[in-house]
């Protein structure tokens, strides 16, 4: 009987069916690390292109190892032609890190197949991912900015009343001070539920003596 975590291949089915085997349990297992990740997250905009490189990624690791088998040579080969290839994406967050590295990880140990490890490991790594996301150790993810310019720096203490009815979370980036002696401060947010950039910018000009207001969702410094 075809047993549901092998420490081997199953040499009595064909060496299709333990492929096709293997590849699924990577699929599934790649699946339940990129939904933890999206039930955890805490940014504004969910990367969906990062949902599927955690499920793509761990596939991928799972035909490269087992192409590579027991075989020296193929090692050594696959690793020249992954010197070549250059990837350049840039993670700020290093929990998004460790998702990546997670199901790349499980693609690895399936490749090899150890189905067991595999299993075990990514069902604790989810199981942590969400008691930490419900403990006081949450972290935030900041993916919008908000700037804005005042005169006087005693309306800050309103503003940012403003900002905390409207934002789950926010820390200050930077402060600066221009040429007219006005301040301009650069924030990070997550919005809360139900409340849009838009809500948050009509509150803003609201406020006396705030200009120059202006939201964006990209990781870029105040002009």
């Amino acid at each position: 009987m075809f047993e549901l975590f092998p420490d081997q291949p199953v040499y009595e089915y064909p060496q299709f069916v333990n492929i096709l085997y293997s590849f699924l349990w990577a699929f599934l297992l790649s699946s339940i690390i990129a939904i933890t990740h999206r039930v955890t997250f805490t940014g504004d905009y969910y990367p969906k292109n990062f949902f599927q490189s955690l499920i793509l990624g761990a596939v991928v690791t799972t035909l490269v190892m087992m192409a590579i088998g027991d075989s020296l040579a193929r090692g050594l080969g696959v690793f020249g032609a992954m010197a070549i290839i250059r990837f350049r994406t840039r993670i700020d967050d290093p929990r998004d890190v460790l998702f990546l590295f997670a199901a790349l990880s499980t693609g690895l140990a399936i490749g090899v197949y150890g189905f067991t490890i595999s299993f075990i490991g990514s069902i604790l790594f989810c199981l942590v991912a969400v008691g930490l996301h419900y403990s006081p150790f949450r972290s935030w993810a900041h993916h919008s900015h908000l700037f804005f310019t005042i005169n006087d720096s005693k309306q800050l203490q309103s503003v940012l009343q403003t900002v905390t009815e409207h934002c789950a979370d926010f820390r200050v980036i930077t402060v600066t001070v221009n040429k007219e002696n006005a301040t301009r401060y650069h924030y990070a947010f997550s919005l809360k539920k139900n409340v849009s950039q838009i809500d948050l910018v009509d509150a803003l000009r609201m406020q006396e003596g705030v200009k120059q207001i202006r939201v964006s969702s990209n990781e870029i410094m105040p002009e």
